[in-house]
């Protein structure tokens, strides 16, 4: 039990860099929480949404946060290694980043998807 806790207290740590610390990160967590703040002010103007909707959203909100903490642990191990200006490692951290550029345009698709219709419903008469 005493390294479950350890290593759950290890990924907690990393999580709170991640915020704290990268810029990404941060406006990652920004979109979420107006995602949230639209998903639940839909509520307000009759346009409940369901629990697959929002199964849906939590996995592309997931997506993109996996997808950019992996691209930053990368990006550090790798210029930890090789401090320098090396083709190879360029291109490795270009294509992580690429990972993430596809998972944020996933997530706004499904964003759009799943909310747009239910804005426009609800503010047209």
């Amino acid at each position: 039990m005493k390294r479950f806790y350890q290593s759950f207290k290890y990924a907690l740590n990393g999580l709170i860099l991640l915020i704290k610390t990268e810029r990404n990160f941060q406006i990652i967590v920004g979109c979420m929480i107006i995602t949230l703040i639209v998903g639940f002010g839909l509520d307000n103007y009759g346009q409940h949404l369901n629990r697959f909707e929002w199964a849906i959203l939590w996995i592309a909100m997931g997506l993109i946060f996996v997808s950019e903490a992996l691209n930053t642990a990368l990006e550090k191990a790798l210029d930890g290694l090789h401090p320098g200006k090396i083709d190879f490692v360029g291109k490795a951290k270009d294509m992580a980043a690429a990972a993430t550029l596809v998972a944020s345009t996933i997530a706004i698709i499904v964003g759009a998807y799943i909310l747009l219709p239910r804005i426009i419903a609800a503010f047209t008469l």
